[in-house]
């Protein structure tokens, strides 16, 4: 059974505390080592990732996905999900992942660290669930040393902390050689969640556990049933107005089928407008969208005893705020008035019944001390209010947590220093300055950000070298086998290449001296081709790039080399 330990941390510091309903940059981490082979014989590690994957919003977080030995061995660009083909792209990609010999934990976190750093969306806020063992075993031929893992992975874990990036940890763990304490010190170092499963039965708590702890989320308990071999009803309470999905994840070791009724009674299809259905071997998840408030029925058939479980979690569209605070400055014996409500699409939300199930209090950290204090917050019709004092003349922060049984949300912190009376944070204090200065000093950051603009764009026009790698394989037209993955690093290469060159200059692959590359701006590269009766493919589709077809970051290529019998397949990766 699963076993969480390494609680994300609790107020005000990393991502998961800030997360609430803005969408997610997402990378998965797979362990697929040989080792995994016993570790993780079942691959639930790969059920996982696409559980992960049906969980998601339809459209707007972003996912990427790096599987790793003692190297990268694929992996797949940030994809922002418009789509449930975006969806099935990711998923078919998790099923074409392969193992290899050794393993180095330190590879897969260092590269999910750099995938989200340099590649950041604002607005977005990173996770990383991380997928292994635990454990690493290096190459004796190479030079890394176990120590330079170590550092490696420890130097990878602080850069995730200092960027607000939490890492969840899921222990696969079927043969017993788990290394728990490697993985649990990795998600508490970053205010993440560390669990352990033997089971894919697992994955639909693990995963919906994931999503609420960074989406500021409660875990609905719902009954498990034992089949009958007829339908049992459940009952979805979806609690208000607000909520954007309900997530019903189901495990079962047989097929399930399912019917849904909305409040009135009346039977919605599945799959609908409003209802989608994922499924795998081992889980369904059944989205509901913009669900109607109030009693739903869902009706499970499964084989007769077998134990099905049944896991809900809903999406908000929500987000606390603090007013701005009466004073512009406090000191050791003031008192502090806070008040808090919450906002729908940046609108404050008027709706006294929502309010009416939540409660709230107002947390006091002593940032010299490390001591907390939690206060109770009175209810006044769509606001909290809430008072501290300042007992020293230390450094305040001050938050709020209002909380309902389906989801909780967390205020921006407000730092009071009580020393020298400054205010940050929340939402400000109200201040009034000068009209005349203020208008002086925007017209200057104008100015200023305009001449840093150009010349940034005069710089990026002026660097003519290579940047990222390009992931390239071969598969044999002929027996349908396909090469491990090349990551090829573009940057020791000036000016031009062609593709000749990135094959190591195999000689049956002559044609692609025809096949060049330059770079292009805003780290893209431009590709010219004049090899006769070799078609590129972009995206399933035939391009003309006789005069210069621009990659970014993410874009695939298939060129057919029909002579050879081989079929090359690449990716652009920045």
């Amino acid at each position: 059974m699963a076993a969480a330990s390494g609680t994300a941390s609790g107020q005000g510091g990393g991502a998961a505390a800030s997360a609430g309903s803005a969408p997610i940059d997402a990378v998965l981490v797979l362990d697929a080592s040989n080792s995994m082979a016993t570790s993780d014989p079942q691959k639930i590690g790969n059920e996982a990732m696409r559980l992960f994957i049906d969980m998601l919003p339809v459209q707007g977080d972003r996912v990427g996905i790096v599987s790793y030995t003692d190297v990268v061995q694929r992996e797949k660009a940030l994809l922002e999900i418009q789509s449930q083909a975006d969806k099935d792209e990711l998923k078919t990609f998790i099923g074409q992942l392969g193992r290899g010999a050794y393993t180095d934990t330190a590879v897969g976190v260092t590269e999910a660290v750099n995938m989200l750093q340099r590649s950041t969306q604002s607005g977005h806020e990173p996770m990383i669930v991380l997928l292994a063992d635990g454990n690493t075993q290096l190459n004796t031929t190479k030079s890394k040393t176990p120590e330079q893992s170590q550092q490696e992975l420890a130097d990878s874990v602080q850069k995730a902390k200092d960027a607000g990036i939490p890492i969840y940890t899921i222990g696969l763990n079927a043969d017993g050689k788990l290394n728990q304490a490697e993985l649990e010190k990795i998600a508490a170092d970053t205010a993440g969640k560390s669990f352990v499963t033997d089971s894919a039965d697992d994955l639909p708590g693990i995963l919906s556990e994931i999503f609420a702890s960074h989406q500021q989320l409660n875990i609905v308990p719902v009954d498990s049933l034992t089949g009958n071999g007829g339908f049992q009803d459940v009952t979805i309470a979806v609690p208000n107005a607000n909520v954007l999905e309900a997530n019903v994840s189901i495990t079962s070791s047989q097929k399930v089928e399912l019917k849904l009724k909305d409040p009135s009674g009346a039977e919605i299809a599945i799959p609908s407008d409003s209802v989608t259905l994922s499924t795998s071997k081992t889980y369904s998840l059944l989205k509901m969208i913009k669900p109607q408030e109030g009693d739903w029925t869902l009706s499970v058939k499964g084989a007769d005893k077998d134990q099905i479980d049944i896991n809900l979690v809903f999406n908000y569209d929500l987000e606390l705020a603090t007013a701005p605070l009466s004073a512009s400055s406090y000191g050791k014996g003031d008192t502090v008035d806070v008040s808090a409500y919450l906002t729908s699409g940046g609108q404050k939300l008027d709706s006294p019944e929502l309010y009416g199930t939540m409660k709230a209090s107002l947390v006091a950290k002593d940032e010299d001390t490390g001591t907390e204090t939690s206060v109770p917050m009175t209810l006044d019709g769509t606001q909290f209010d809430g008072s501290y004092e300042l007992p020293e003349a230390h450094k305040y922060t001050l938050t709020v947590r209002a909380e309902a049984d389906s989801f909780y949300r967390e205020s921006p912190p407000i730092t009071i220093d009580a020393a020298s009376g400054a205010v940050s944070g929340g939402a400000g204090t109200e201040k009034k300055f000068p009209l005349v200065p203020v208008i002086l000093g925007v017209l200057a950051l104008i100015l200023l950000a305009a001449i840093a603009f150009f010349v940034m764009r005069y710089l990026k026009k002026a660097n003519k070298g290579f940047v990222g790698q390009m992931v390239i394989e071969i598969r044999d037209e002929n027996t349908g086998e396909r090469s491990y993955p090349q990551y090829k690093k573009l940057n020791t290469y000036k000016g031009r290449l062609n593709l000749h060159q990135l094959l190591q200059l195999a000689p049956e692959l002559k044609d692609a001296e025809n096949i060049v590359f330059t770079p292009g701006s805003e780290d893209r590269i431009v590709l010219r081709s004049s090899a006769e009766g070799v078609p590129i493919e972009k995206s399933g589709r035939v391009v003309d790039t006789s005069k210069g077809l621009e990659l970014k970051s993410g874009d695939r290529l298939t060129i057919p080399m029909a002579q050879a019998g081989k079929t090359i397949l690449m990716e652009y990766l920045v």
